[in-house]
């Protein structure tokens, strides 16, 4: 298998960056060997203290994938600066926050609203066996992720056997919206984050922590700050104790947490938002 050594000033986890919830078509082997598809890359990788050991896509991929050409110290040291962050960011040593599919990124977060994640990860699995391209290898058939095109093509109600619920009309428009995935990827990437943040909540089923997801995860726009549950109770806890509590997540109060976030993490709180998040199980 090839190897990548990592150097010492640049610290990695792969069962951190994989295990934190920010992908959901990764299994871990007993061994601690990781096993995804990506694009069509089938990639088997294990970590080795400072080494990666993988097959299934190219060196540079696997760098670029995993953002180990991300020097990560200056984007910790700018956002440590107290003291619940600094604890995250030893408790979660490593952790990295990897260059999904666009396309495969906001498809897959309209599948996560109101769901856990064995769920989502079943939706996505459904959505690739349905409707993606069958790829061999030693551990079996694996499944592309689907274009827009091919979860339209048998219309609204063939989605149905995916078991969306009340998703299914959300993936079905936005895959009518999305025709040219390369044009529509250009586009975000163009725009400045708050514009890309407005452009994709355009699309059927995308609200404000989906659109902060796909520009974190997908767009690498590092000043998103998703909100969901555990964030909001983290800095309630930590950073805004005026928040209210046990009452259901208002816009105004998403723009109050993702604007505290910017001004006191700054351009990369979405790195801290990733580390709070990891955190808060460990």
């Amino acid at each position: 298998m090839p190897v990548i050594t990592l150097p010492l000033s640049q610290p990695f986890s792969l069962d951190q960056t994989l295990g934190c919830g920010q992908v959901f078509r990764w299994d871990r082997a007993p061994d601690g060997t990781w096993m995804g598809i990506v694009d069509s890359h089938i990639i088997r990788i294990r970590q080795e203290g400072q080494k990666l050991r993988f097959s299934g896509a190219p060196t540079d991929f696997i760098r670029h994938y995993f953002s180990l050409d991300v020097d990560l110290a200056p984007i910790l040291a700018s956002i440590d600066n107290d003291p619940v962050i600094h604890t995250a960011i030893a408790q979660c040593q490593g952790l990295r926050l990897v260059r999904q599919p666009p396309w495969e990124c906001t498809i897959s977060y309209i599948c996560s609203t109101n769901s856990n994640i064995p769920t989502i990860r079943r939706r996505i699995a459904s959505l690739a066996e349905q409707f993606g391209q069958p790829v061999e290898s030693a551990g079996g058939t694996f499944y592309t992720f689907p274009e827009p095109s091919c979860i339209t093509c048998k219309g609204h109600d063939g989605l149905t056997v995916c078991r969306l619920g009340y998703r299914q009309p959300y993936v079905y428009g936005t895959s009518c919206t999305v025709t040219d995935v390369e044009c529509w990827e250009d586009t975000i990437r163009r725009l400045p984050h708050e514009d890309a943040r407005k452009e994709l909540m355009k699309l059927h089923g995308i609200g404000p922590k989906a659109a902060d997801c796909i520009l974190l995860f997908a767009f690498q726009k590092y000043e998103a700050f998703p909100v969901d549950v555990w964030i909001r109770r983290i800095m309630q806890e930590h950073y805004l104790p005026e928040l209210a509590t046990g009452a259901p997540l208002t816009t105004r109060e998403y723009d109050t947490i993702r604007t505290f976030a910017r001004e006191h993490f700054g351009g990369y709180c979405g790195w801290a938002q990733e580390y709070l998040y990891a955190g808060r199980l460990v």
